[in-house]
């Protein structure tokens, strides 16, 4: 079913909400992936998550809009997205995906990244470094009227040079009054059917998912969580943004 609302900012107090709300959810993040360690679950992980962003007076996104059973989607090795937390326990050399989103004041934003828990191969650590850099290849063809198939284009680029692949069934979306919002789907893959153009003060996710070698996220079968196809190692980093005449204004960046 498709979500007619679109969020343009125009006034400066929405703005100031959305930075709020963007502030929080990163903050959460961070701290989430500080306190990541073996033997701890996943859902030990989750409760640290609800828990700050219940501090906050923020509403956890995933509960809210979709009835998910956790605060956060928490994601462990074949898990690609959308993973429940659980028992499952974290175990040196885990690369966990950790996805955070919320409501405060009417106003949702959504970040995630992935965290590589000791040893770590180097091959994950450079999939780990290039997954942050494939985002922000992304984040940088952001402005008023450009395409926004310039984004998949350039994340594509990217991975072709370093020898990825992007999974391509997990698209970037708009977000602001609701989790998930015009325009519904954002490549971060080439797509030259997309002859949509941004407009200044939409709202909207970059969040491609680079891989060693899936190309597809399948359901695992429990409803939610989505697993790499083929089976690699695979990573999301994931920010809100607004779009300006000047570029992306990146809202979901933690408190210095």
């Amino acid at each position: 079913k498709r979500n007619p609302t679109r969020m343009i900012i125009t006034k400066e107090e929405d703005l100031r909400r959305l930075q709020e709300i963007g502030r929080i959810v990163a903050n959460t993040l961070k701290a989430m992936g500080e306190a990541l360690e073996p033997g701890m679950t996943t859902a030990e992980l989750d409760a640290l998550g609800r828990k700050l962003l219940e501090q906050e007076g923020a509403q956890t996104a995933p509960e809210l809009a979709y009835n998910f059973p956790g605060a956060t989607c928490i994601s462990v090795n074949e898990e690609v997205a959308h993973g429940i937390p659980g028992d499952r326990r974290l175990q040196p050399g885990d690369l966990v995906n950790i996805d955070v989103s919320a409501m405060k004041d009417g106003f949702f934003a959504d970040t995630g990244a992935s965290f590589a828990i000791p040893p770590v191969p180097s091959a994950i650590e450079r999939l780990c470094r290039d997954g942050r850099k494939a985002m922000w290849t992304g984040i940088r063809q952001v402005g008023a009227n450009r395409r926004y198939s310039d984004i998949g284009n350039a994340i594509g680029a990217f991975a072709r040079k370093n020898r990825y692949t992007l999974i391509q069934n997990l698209a970037s979306h708009g977000v602001g009054r609701s989790l998930h919002e015009y325009p519904e789907e954002i490549a971060t893959w080439p797509d030259p059917s997309d002859r949509r153009r941004m407009k200044e003060g939409q709202v909207f996710t970059i969040e491609p998912f680079l891989s060693l070698g899936a190309t597809w996220a399948e359901d695992a079968g429990d409803g939610w969580t989505l697993l790499s196809s083929p089976s690699r190692p695979t990573v999301q980093y994931e920010h809100t943004l607004v779009v300006t005449r000047n570029g992306a204004m990146v809202v979901t960046l933690p408190s210095s």
